[in-house]
């Protein structure tokens, strides 16, 4: 292997190396130490070496603190991965005229050997020098050699114990809670930008993993690994990083081009290699955060970073920078959300109204349909429409499906034989159907509670997601085989809906408000929804309308041949007392 190549294998451990890290450069400093001390050299020094830069990590009594590649010595061990011995660089032509020998630090006696990794990757240098002509023996040079290998041997272990990333090699999450810290302490007026970078979101890596297996998707990570610092080339004082699978991190100063808008540019439209001839488009996401290093701990800027990222992915743009603003929103929509996980856990707050189904043929209800409602402590009533996107972006969600259904069974099971007993419909999202036994599992409840699968009806939402989803359709399957009710919501609010009839196994389709808004306007509207219905129950399906306001809307869908319809003409959601009260009067008539 060549040097270019093995400067290519290896840039990533050299980038670890040139990160600052104050514990470890402490420890190379005091082998600087023993290598002058056990060698009598007045100066010694320890340096990484990449393509372009030399940087002097610890020394002994050497005044320099680094330099570009071309005019180090240290480059020429470098170049042949082998040692080098100058007993006098003023009698060397290839060396008389070295800026470092004819300036400070005036070296007139070199001897470097290469530090080698256990796979013989070079890393850098370890040299002793003098501003006078020396000779070295050959016992010295098996000397500084050995004392190479202790040097390396405490890199390696210091790498790899607990800063390396083990899959794509590059320093990890607590490496750049590290370097942060030291630039607490070493950079105190520079300011720093953190940049997050985000090309596959984890459920995805997840999925092609059970799909896949690990290998696969280990080696999409290795070449995201690649492929950042090729398509962004990174100059010497920055860092690269990975901080969660498919997330990566970038650490810059302000005064650089990097940002996150130039980043997300940079990597669009990038597709990274599985191996195997396989390849994946990668969605770039990318957030940034400003900071001056000691003024803010180092998990609180990243915290802004990912706060930013987050931001980013969640309005679907490609890039985004920190706002406090946006951050406090953020911080406001966490702490619902636990509020939301507390009141689940303790049955605090939550409760359940009603809409009722109204038959067009007896005008009697014939159903309903069971909505949440949350009455917070602090906030007071919140509507759906604050909590349940929240929900959706965690584990919550399936929890609140199944704290609705315990307390829909629970209204079922009270009223048992009662004339208020109607059928209650829910409301299940694509991942409720797709957890592996649901269907199971609702029947047990229902049965458990001596109910029939008949008075507990489902309600699909997400419909689109619920068509691209195997285990949904499955869960669907099992739903309807189990004697479960089966409700399309929104129908007629896309151009694709007529597709999922011939897909799902449905019982129930729900026109959609936006239809039925022009009924007794709009001559189009009349027209269109009479066909819909008119194709639907040629279908053998149970037509709902939903958002019924007023009488002549109910009577035009009456005359169409709707069978059922909800909405405020008749009853807005009520909670169950004055639902049952509600319920009575309507019988009573």
């Amino acid at each position: 292997m060549n040097n270019s190549a093995m400067y290519a294998q290896n840039g990533l451990t050299i980038q670890a190396l040139r990160s600052p890290d104050i514990c470890r450069d402490e420890v190379l400093t005091k082998f600087t130490d023993l290598v002058s001390e056990t060698l009598n050299f007045p100066s010694s020094f320890i340096a990484i070496l990449d393509d372009h830069y030399q940087y002097i990590k610890a020394s002994h009594n050497f005044d320099l603190d680094g330099s570009v590649r071309s005019d180090s010595l240290c480059q020429y061990v470098a170049d042949d991965v082998s040692p080098l011995i100058i007993p006098d660089t003023h009698a060397d032509s290839c060396f008389a005229t070295n800026p470092f020998v004819t300036g400070s630090p005036f070296i007139r006696f070199y001897a470097g050997v290469p530090l080698k990794n256990r796979e013989g990757a070079f890393l850098g240098t370890l040299c002793v020098t003098d501003s006078v002509p020396r000779s070295f023996s050959a016992d010295q040079l098996a000397t500084l050699e050995k004392l190479s290998q202790l040097v390396i041997s405490f890199l390696e272990a210091w790498h790899s114990a607990g800063f390396t990333d083990p899959v794509t090699g590059l320093p990890n999450r607590q490496q750049l809670i590290r370097n942060l810290h030291t630039l607490g302490k070493m950079e105190k007026s520079s300011s720093y930008r953190l940049i997050l970078i985000d090309l596959i979101d984890i459920p995805r890596a997840y999925e092609l993993a059970r799909t896949l297996g690990m290998g696969p998707v280990e080696g999409l990570l290795r070449d995201m690994a690649t492929l950042i610092p090729l398509r962004l080339r990174p100059g010497p004082d920055d860092f690269i990083y990975t901080v969660a699978t498919g997330r990566f991190a970038l650490l810059t100063k302000a005064s650089t081009h990097f940002t996150a808008e130039w980043v997300a540019t940079k990597l669009t439209g990038v597709s990274a290699d599985m191996g195997e001839g396989l390849s994946v488009g990668l969605t770039t996401h990318t957030g940034d955060a400003l900071f001056n290093p000691g003024k803010f701990p180092p998990h609180e800027v990243l915290r802004k970073a990912v706060s930013a990222l987050h931001e980013a992915i969640c309005q679907g743009v490609s890039h985004m920078s920190f706002s406090e603003k946006n951050d406090e929103r953020r911080t406001d929509d966490f702490t619902l959300v636990n509020d939301l996980a507390t009141a689940i856990r303790f049955n605090q707050g939550l409760y359940l109204v009603y809409q009722p189904k109204i038959c067009l043929n007896t005008g009697l209800p014939i159903g309903l349909e069971a909505l949440i409602r949350w009455r917070h402590p602090v906030r007071g009533e919140l509507s759906p429409s604050v909590f349940i996107p929240l929900a959706e972006q965690t584990t919550l969600l399936q929890d609140l499906t199944e704290w609705v259904i315990d307390k829909t069974i629970e209204r079922l099971k009270r009223l048992g034989s009662s004339s208020l007993q109607l059928p209650v419909t829910v409301n299940v999202s694509v991942r409720d159907f797709s957890q592996e036994g649901f269907a199971d599992r609702l029947e047990t409840k229902m049965i458990n509670a001596r109910l029939s699968p008949e008075l507990l009806g489902i309600e699909c939402l997400e419909t689109e997601r619920i068509i691209e989803s195997a285990a949904a359709m499955a869960g669907l399957e099992m739903l309807k085989l189990r004697g479960f009710n089966i409700s399309l919501d929104d129908f007629g609010t896309g151009y694709s809906n007529i597709s999922y009839l011939r897909r799902m196994p449905l019982d129930v389709i729900k026109l959609d408000r936006s239809i039925i808004n022009g009924l007794t306007t709009d001559t189009a509207s009349r027209i269109i929804t009479k066909s819909i219905i008119s194709m639907l129950k040629e279908l053998d399906y149970v037509v709902l309308a939903e958002g019924v306001e007023n009488v002549e809307t109910l009577e035009v869908l009456r005359e169409f041949g709707c069978d059922q319809a909800q909405g405020f003409y008749h009853s807005r959601p009520l909670p169950e007392p004055e639902l049952d009260e509600w319920l009575s009067w309507k019988i009573r008539r």
